[in-house]
């Protein structure tokens, strides 16, 4: 339990008036309430049952959609002051996925605590996020185009049809059709999940958006974290294939195969967690470039660092849940004894991430997300927790 308590009481330092901070260090710009991690951070609140750490949630939301921008995009993240307030949209592009992980965080609270008021409250900004979500289509073809930088892997290589993008997007439309029950919003659900279903599965007999590009790709044990134009990208995404098994998306045997690819690939990390995208970018690789000039201040995307096939003790919390979807507590048990670990090295300091090769941390430390990590997947074993999804 001494994991857990200590997860509690960075998340409760990580507390303010206004929402969640990334991280109680003061580093950079994470002393701000961000939409993704204070979602995240809210959803192990609300698994906690601290009311605390609830009533900080539900600030964090609202703080947000105080200050949505007018066309419906959500802060990538806030500065709050006494004298006003400073609001980005994002560094390099704008952050799609603040959108949907801000109807994620609102609907999850309003049902978890049986608050219909609460989304009701919120319901107009998120009618607002659903009509850009549907603008970001470009092509009214039922899948969001993400730009570079565009979500959470801000220095990655993913961009286009990014699948993590799609897959909160459905979370998102489902956590609004539990209050609405419209024919619209189900159908709305259906397509993208048949999208989905054509443009990143395996063998797929149905019409998709790059024949091409799609020929030419070999799908086997996981999907593609993303397609564009230009052609498909075919790394590895931790986060977004935890999504796919959380939200039931795909047959069984696909499902187990991506389990069993996820097992193993954990096992070559130093940390036994898995890394954030896989394999890891070189210098002369073919996305190099891409990727070594996509940052705005330093350069972080060091092979089996950073997104660059880093370990982050966030998405592993993801895997976890999705282990559990599949009845699998001793494999998410694992995952968790292994999130503590990373969590606890250097006397607690909740990294952000680490180098998947050495073990050692990278990034910003006292990351509430990463104490959110253990969390969830506590929650889920021993409490037997589960969001609406």
């Amino acid at each position: 339990m001494k994991y857990y308590r200590e997860a509690i009481d960075l998340l409760k330092k990580a507390s303010t008036p206004n929402g969640f901070l990334a991280s109680v260090q003061n580093t950079g710009n994470y002393q701000r309430v961000w939409a993704r991690d204070g979602v995240i951070c809210g959803l192990a609140a609300l698994a906690s049952h601290d009311e605390d750490l609830i009533i900080t949630f539900k600030n964090t939301l609202d703080t947000l959609a105080a200050h949505q921008h007018v066309i419906g995009t959500i802060p990538s993240n806030v500065l709050v002051t006494n004298t006003g307030s400073d609001v980005s949209y994002g560094g390099l592009a704008g952050r799609v996925d603040a959108v949907t992980w801000f109807i994620i965080g609102v609907c999850n609270y309003a049902i978890l605590k049986d608050d219909t008021a609460f989304f009701l409250k919120h319901k107009k900004a998120i009618e607002k996020c659903f009509t850009l979500l549907d603008a970001w289509e470009f092509n009214n073809k039922h899948l969001v185009y993400v730009p570079l930088s565009g979500n959470w892997a801000d220095e990655y290589v993913t961009n286009g049809y990014v699948l993590y993008d799609q897959l909160l997007r459905i979370w998102a439309l489902k956590g609004y059709y539990y209050f609405e029950n419209d024919k619209s919003t189900k159908q709305k659900i259906e397509a993208i999940t048949e999208q989905v279903e054509a443009n990143f599965f395996p063998n797929s007999r149905k019409d998709k958006f790059h024949e091409k590009a799609y020929d030419k790709v070999s799908i086997g044990e996981y999907l593609p974290c993303s397609f564009s134009p230009s052609g498909y990208k075919t790394f590895f995404d931790s986060f977004a294939h935890s999504l796919l098994i959380m939200l039931d998306i795909g047959d069984e045997a696909l499902q187990n195969a991506v389990l069993a690819y996820a097992d193993n690939l954990k096992k070559e990390s130093a940390l036994n967690l898995l890394p954030a995208f896989w394999p890891p970018i070189f210098d002369g690789d073919e996305h190099w470039g891409l990727l070594k000039d996509n940052c705005k201040y330093e350069f972080r995307n060091y092979p089996y660092e950073f997104h660059n096939g880093g370990s982050w003790p966030m998405v592993n919390g993801f895997y976890a849940l999705a282990l559990m979807k599949k009845n699998k507590p001793e494999k998410a048990m694992n995952i968790l004894e292994h999130i503590n670990a990373a969590n606890a090295l250097e006397g607690f300091s909740f990294y952000e991430n680490f180098n998947s090769k050495t073990g050692a941390p990278n990034g910003v430390a006292y990351c509430a997300w990463s104490a959110a990590a253990t969390i969830l997947a506590h929650e889920a074993l021993y409490d037997k927790f589960k969001f609406f999804i």
